[in-house]
């Protein structure tokens, strides 16, 4: 029923695209007409049904086209179908060897570097044909040609190539229900009623060549080396370019995902196929690929059928593709040329600097051809490649007290020694210097260049301390230990976040005296801030130092359990942080008065601009035991005693719900109620309450399960309090 429903229409969109498509594909590559019709047949019915992909669809590609080109002058027809079928079973074997990721290691800059040329290309050589002309051998040929053709046109057969065009441009804006039928096929039926109702002289298609004189394929003559080369490159282009068209497909639907081997087999076998039938390499088509998709393809049966009509067209109505003007086949060639040209791509390879790539990979293959511009490209992709790995970067800054901090990045190899020396040369003698090395490899040469500049600084009279914040690369090597083989990966992350008694002793802030008291900790963790984590958070720091836009009011206790950067996920200026015993909030007007968190609530609110304010409590907290045992706690602290007065609200709602009998998680109970009460307290101030019913400002519970690490919602009592709630993907319901 999916397939009547969905892949039938669909194998109907895309064979409609096809046909116009693989006649074009066959003109441009020098072969009988009829052998891209093969090649869409078998790309369709065979690769359909043996590929990895559930919606790909394969045929004829325009990229290939150029290689075709240059193996039907050098060899022939006949040997060139060899040849794709040698290609074919290379593939075969190397799908069955599961060898299909290894095309994925080829850059994506050099694929549409050589796309692009290819596409140059055509359009070049096919504008002549538009004109009235024939195509030059090379690109260069026919640019040094364009003038004089332009200036000898052949008015009917122009005009047949500037209809197709104008058609083709003016397809896409027509209304939906016109666009059914796809752009190329009406183009070219435009072109062929225009010239036979006015009688225009036109060279029209012949396919008697195409389907009369078949014969099976016959082996290269020639250097074997060449022949050999021809075969691995037909292999590769055709299967690089099928597996990356199946991985782009992949991400454009929700079916089964593509399995690369049997894809890498599956266009093996299609190309054995078509090799041995005469017709054109098959690789997976983005365009016709595409199509399928948006037209509503669910399984590989749209390709399969889409095979099936166009071989059912080729043989029962054959004849139409006589009325075809050629001229108009050439100006369907001139636009898929141009488009060839993906600016998306372009822009792609740009956010990656890989630019350079593209650009040699795109002039080689049109000024040298494909196969030494792909070369050319791969090359310099490797180069580059092989520059950002062995790139270092050194950053210098001095610290008030008149200590210079250098910071080394990068994969330390003997490549970057030159720059390495000359940045350590220019740090003057007798400075005290904090050498940080954050690398992930360092090579003997590299050491040495170092190592060698601390002597002789320290022999001026200079001090080096040398800190590595990744692996211990230099001490390993100085200490004449085995150094690693490879690039360490990555350490670790300090767990900064661990209380100072739980760290393990090289972890915890060097330089502690022997009693490890609390100052001693603050004062090394400090300086310990300073070498490390400050040189990382400067900028973020530079940044926030102009002005604070935090988003969040968060309210929450002074337990040193807690840490709402922490429980959050949040950083610097996200947070305008207020903490008090047990995260109250005074009501408006309550005794004893208390300003500061009035203060902060007012700040937030009408200068900062604060979107959420959030009431956090905690599971366990001293404060709401105080307040549950009436005061009896606090003992002889009367400002605590005064303070837990503001509580007294809490614990009165607390009894209204529970009532006065204790159980054992009433101290819970009462810290989650203490939270929604002072939401309640926070609509006691006019321009808070404002902004809430005005939906310009939320107001958050959260409670904090100290034992479980978890943080939950905690509902308001009013609904209305809270407008948005808190992402919910960062903290657990409360039930």
């Amino acid at each position: 029923m999916s397939i009547l429903r969905h892949d039938v229409p669909a194998s109907l969109v895309v064979f409609l695209i096809a046909v116009p498509l693989s006649l074009g594909i066959a003109m441009a590559s020098g072969a009988p007409l009829a052998a891209g019709l093969i090649a869409a047949v078998v790309g369709g019915i065979v690769a359909g049904a043996l590929g990895g992909s559930a919606v790909q669809v394969s045929g004829p590609a325009a990229g290939l086209s150029l290689v075709v080109v240059d193996l039907v002058h050098t060899y022939g027809w006949r040997a060139t179908c060899m040849i794709t079928l040698l290609a074919g079973a290379v593939q075969l074997v190397l799908g069955v060897f599961k060898a299909a990721r290894a095309a994925l290691a080829v850059s994506p800059a050099v694929i549409h570097g050589m796309l692009a040329a290819v596409g140059i290309i055509i359009a070049l050589s096919q504008l002549h044909v538009v004109l009235g002309g024939s195509s030059q051998k090379s690109a260069v040929a026919n640019v040094l040609e364009l003038p004089g053709q332009i200036a000898d046109l052949h008015g009917h057969k122009v005009a047949v190539g500037i209809l197709t065009i104008t058609v083709l441009a003016l397809w896409t804006r027509l209304p939906r229900r016109i666009k059914v039928v796809p752009a190329p096929l009406a183009a070219l039926a435009t072109a062929a009623v225009t010239a036979w109702a006015f009688g225009w002289d036109v060279t029209r298609v012949d396919l008697s060549d195409s389907l009369g004189d078949w014969a099976f394929p016959v082996l290269p003559q020639g250097d074997w080396h060449l022949v050999v080369t021809s075969v691995l490159l037909v292999a590769l282009l055709a299967g690089c370019e099928s597996l990356l068209c199946s991985v782009a497909i992949d991400g454009m639907h929700g079916g089964r995902r593509v399995d690369l081997d049997q894809e890498l087999t599956g266009q093996g076998v299609a190309n054995m196929v078509t090799g041995a039938l005469g017709g054109l390499p098959v690789a997976g088509v983005i365009v016709r690929s595409t199509a399928n998709v948006q037209a509503g393809a669910r399984t590989r049966w749209s390709a399969i059928l889409h095979g099936v009509w166009v071989l059912v067209f080729a043989l029962g109505f054959g004849w139409t593709i006589t009325l075809i003007p050629l001229e108009a086949l050439a100006a369907l060639l001139v636009l898929i040329g141009v488009q060839m040209v993906n600016l998306g791509h372009i822009r792609k390879v740009h956010g990656h600097g890989e630019v350079p790539v593209y650009v040699v990979t795109m002039a080689a293959v049109i000024l040298l051809g494909l196969a030494e511009g792909v070369l050319a490209g791969l090359a310099l992709a490797a180069l580059l490649a092989l520059r950002r790995l062995t790139w270092v970067t050194v950053l210098k800054r001095e610290d008030r007290d008149g200590r210079l901090n250098v910071t080394i990045s990068g994969s330390l190899t003997f490549l970057g020694v030159p720059r390495l020396t000359h940045e350590l040369r220019t740090i003057p003698a007798g400075t005290t210097v904090d050498l940080d090395l954050n690398i992930d490899f360092m090579d003997n040469g590299a050491f040495e260049a170092i190592h060698s500049w601390r002597l002789d600084h320290e022999r001026m009279g200079g001090t080096v301390v040398i800190d590595e914040l990744h692996d211990e690369w230099y001490a390993l090597a100085a200490s004449g230990a085995r150094m690693f083989p490879a690039k360490s990966p990555p350490k670790a992350p300090d767990r900064w976040w661990l209380p100072w008694a739980h760290r393990r002793r090289d972890q915890q802030p060097a330089g502690l005296s022997a009693d490890g008291t609390p100052e001693c900790l603050l004062t090394t963790g400090a300086r310990e801030y300073h070498r490390r984590t400050a040189p990382l958070v400067r900028p973020i720091f530079t940044e926030l130092a102009r002005k604070q836009q935090p988003s969040h009011l968060f309210i929450t206790c002074a337990d040193s359990r807690i840490m709402p950067s922490l429980i959050t996920a949040s950083g610097p200026g996200d947070l305008f942080t207020v903490r008090n015993i047990g995260n109250l909030v005074p009501r408006r007007g309550s005794e004893p008065n208390d300003d500061s968190v009035v203060a902060a609530i007012e700040y937030a609110t009408q200068v900062l601009g604060v979107h959420t304010i959030t009431v956090c409590g905690h599971s366990g907290c001293g404060a709401m035991a105080g307040v549950l045992s009436g005061g009896v706690q606090a003992g002889s602290l009367p400002g605590l005693r005064r303070w837990l007065r503001h509580g007294d609200h809490s614990l009165a709602t607390f009894i209204e719900t529970e009532g006065d009998r204790l159980h054992a998680g009433a101290l819970d109970v009462l810290c989650r109620v203490n939270v929604q009460q002072q939401l309640e307290n926070l609509r006691t101030y006019r321009k808070v309450d404002e902004q809430v019913r005005a939906g310009k400002l939320e107001l958050v519970g959260l409670f904090f399960d100290i034992g479980s690490a978890r943080v939950h919602m905690v509902p308001p009592l009013r609904p209305t309090l809270c407008v948005k709630p808190f992402d919910r993907r960062m903290v657990t319901s409360e039930d």
